[in-house]
């Protein structure tokens, strides 16, 4: 499990065991990314922010953190299941090389 925490108490968090990234503030769970790992492709498959948290940016600060954390790692590649990850790429063209290729 990894964790990093910025100058606003924010921690995200890789739950292996469970198969998704998190993001809490002060132990209050934000945001959630579902993902399935073959071992070759991370397929992210839902983005979720919890409704008294939504529209703060929580859900892009998930995927980004876990595209990041994946982009370190080096291994692996990104399945944009979920339509919002999908947006997010479209977003940020410089990630994009991250995905799998079909």
């Amino acid at each position: 499990m990894t964790s990093t925490a910025d100058d606003l108490d924010f921690v995200f968090l890789d739950e292996k065991d469970a198969s998704r990234y998190t993001l809490t503030r002060g132990g209050v769970l934000l945001s959630v990314l579902d993902y399935r790992d073959d071992g070759h492709t991370v397929a992210m498959t839902r983005a979720y922010t919890v409704p008294a948290h939504r529209g703060q940016g929580h859900a892009a600060r998930v995927v980004a953190g876990a595209v990041a954390d994946l982009e370190a790692r080096g291994d692996r590649s990104v399945d944009a299941v979920c339509w919002y990850v999908a947006d997010w790429f479209d977003a940020h063209p410089d990630k994009k090389h991250l995905l799998r290729r079909r």
